[in-house]
């Protein structure tokens, strides 16, 4: 499973790209509001930090507007993926900037049904948002299930199963265990990824027994 972290933090985007285990980032227009910089100068930095795919969200609604809006931000650079909206508009946006490259990342999905047709529309990613399901009381992970178990039957979909709104560590795991290709998770989540009580209560049992033998390493 890939992870890609959702934020326009750049510091916190550098910091755990420093771990070598960051594959991606998402943002959206609220992300990189909170950063109260220049929108292009943001999705810009970021995209020379991470290697990999660096989803840059259009802001307009219809197919026309979103079509030059997408142009513009793949212009940006080469690991950019244009995010839109799962709405008939949004998928002509799609298939349009896919046949001619471009990665583009299906956003909002809440159905199986609407996940067949991102992968139809030649979508690199569908993000289908469990937290949001979960909210209304939906089985977020019963989406996940369905959507890889679909996408599985299909050799002619290349659609990555980029699971979003991840509120927990369980969603990664379970995510996982489904076949998801990617999760993006906020910061918190993924550096909560490392930790366990067992594993800090053996490295404390480690030090302290080495610290009474006197030795050193270096």
């Amino acid at each position: 499973m890939k992870f890609f972290v959702d934020t326009a933090d750049i510091d916190e985007i550098r910091e755990l790209a420093d771990t070598g285990l960051l594959d991606g980032v998402t943002t959206n227009p609220s992300l990189i509001a909170k950063t109260g910089r220049d929108f292009f100068e943001v999705v810009s930095e970021i995209c020379e930090v991470v290697d990999g795919p660096v989803s840059a969200e259009v802001a307009a609604t219809d197919h026309e507007t979103m079509l030059a809006e997408g142009r513009k931000l793949a212009g940006i650079a080469d690991n950019i993926a244009v995010k839109v909206p799962l709405t008939p508009d949004g998928l002509k946006t799609c298939r349009v900037l896919a046949q001619a490259g471009t990665m583009v990342n299906v956003t909002l999905c809440f159905s199986a049904n609407q996940a067949i047709l991102a992968a139809k529309a030649g979508a690199s990613f569908v993000s289908p948002f469990v937290g949001r399901l979960d909210d209304i009381a939906a089985d977020g992970m019963n989406l996940i299930a369905e959507i890889c178990e679909i996408y599985e039957n299909y050799s002619d979909f290349k659609t990555e199963v980029l699971v979003a709104s991840v509120r927990s560590p369980m969603h990664i795991t379970e995510s996982a265990k489904m076949g998801a290709h990617v999760a993006t998770v906020p910061a918190s989540v993924l550096w909560s990824l490392f930790h366990h009580p067992l594993t800090d209560k053996g490295l404390d049992a480690f030090l302290s027994d080495w610290k009474k033998t006197g030795q050193s390493i270096l």
